[in-house]
Parts: C-alpha cells; sequence; structure tokens
C-alpha cells in the first residue's frame, strides 16, 4: 500500500478520534473533524485505485 494511502487512512482515523471527542463534550466543531474525515478517506481510496492501476498497467506492458 502506497505511503500516502496510509498517511490518509491515520488521518481518518484521528479525524474519527476527534469528532466523536468532540461530539460528546457536545461541540459542534465535530462537523469539521467530519468534514476532514470525508476529504482523507477520498484521498485514501485515490492513491490504493492510483496504486493498483499502475501496477495493472506494468503487468500489461510487461505481457506484451
Amino acid at each position: 500500500m502506497p505511503r500516502l494511502a496510509l498517511y490518509a487512512i491515520a488521518v481518518c482515523v484521528l479525524a474519527t478520534v476527534a469528532a466523536v471527542v468532540s461530539f460528546a463534550q457536545g461541540s459542534w466543531l465535530g462537523i469539521v473533524w467530519v468534514l476532514l474525515l470525508g476529504v482523507s478517506s477520498n484521498i485514501a481510496w485515490y492513491y490504493v485505485r492510483k496504486a493498483k492501476n499502475d501496477r495493472a498497467a506494468e503487468q500489461g506492458a510487461g505481457v506484451s
């Protein structure tokens, strides 16, 4: 798994914890953490799919 995807997943986990803590304390600041969670999860999926497509392209080029 690409390093950037792992970083994005770590941010997802931390943003989830921060959102839960914020909402548990009654703060609406948790909405910002939920938005950060959405962005970081999209970044993680992008880099995972990019790595998968790059591997498929390399295998396809090597076969020909």
